[in-house]
């Protein structure tokens, strides 16, 4: 069955250069953008339930943007004076650089790992032992921050500073998709608790990363497309290549 209509469970790309309309314009396919999820701030009252207390803390591990945000919005409710001296840890450098939102990057001691994973950022944490971490995450994670903490016997700490909440679709919303495709465990979660009766059938699934590939893989559904792979370092590498192939 060739693919005529896609869509990306992500917001939908500001930049017009974005590959997905090339994409969309190339192969004649209709491409929509709708997320399953969204993310939402723990009030100040939640976070202090959790009984941490962000200056007990010489360095923060941040994974996502989504941290970075969550990190410095509630500091601030909670009128958090963040020190000069205060250390962070990032995955990639993209993520280092969204820092600048909010602080002064030339003045902060910030460090991050070439490749965007955390496995990379391993070995730059392991030069600063003496530090004590602290990691925002979402209610939603896994263990690897924690589990590496734990085994190189590192002090640290996690808290949840955000959570991640489906988004509803209206019964009035068409879902005629030839292909979905999604970035997170949670959106195949949101899928089925939208369409509970969701049968797949000739629909094709695709999706970016390990744990998403696992979450569809466990829902027991058919997955037909993934990334990142040798041949298709990126989702849109993936999605054109799949395209072509099916819509000879």
């Amino acid at each position: 069955m060739s693919i005529k209509k896609v869509l990306i469970s992500q917001p939908k790309p500001t930049s017009e250069r974005s590959p997905y309309f090339d994409i969309a314009s190339k192969y004649n396919v209709d491409i929509d953008f709708r997320p399953f999820i969204k993310v939402e701030a723990l009030s100040s009252k939640e976070f202090r339930q959790q009984k941490i207390s962000i200056l007990d803390y010489s360095a923060i591990v941040f994974t996502s943007r989504h941290a970075i945000d969550h990190f410095f919005h509630l500091s601030e409710e909670l009128r958090v004076n963040i020190t000069e001296d205060l250390k962070y840890f990032c995955v990639s450098e993209a993520i280092a650089l969204y820092i600048q939102k909010y602080v002064q990057y030339r003045k902060r001691k910030i460090f991050f790992g070439a490749t965007g994973k955390f496995e990379d950022l391993k070995s730059v944490i392991l030069k600063h032992p003496k530090e004590t971490y602290f990691t925002p995450m979402s209610d939603v994670h896994n263990n690897e921050v924690f589990d590496f903490m734990e085994k190189n016997k590192l002090k640290h700490s996690e808290g949840v500073m955000y959570r991640t909440v489906s988004t509803t679709f209206d019964d009035s919303e068409p879902f005629d998709y030839d292909m979905l495709v999604f970035f997170t465990p949670s959106g195949i979660n949101s899928l089925l608790k939208n369409f509970p009766n969701f049968d797949q059938k000739n629909t094709k699934i695709g999706c970016f990363g390990p744990q998403t590939a696992k979450a569809i893989l466990e829902a027991g559904l058919r997955l037909d497309m993934e990334a990142p792979t040798p041949q298709a370092p990126s989702i849109t590498v993936a999605l054109e290549q799949f395209i072509k192939s099916n819509n000879k």
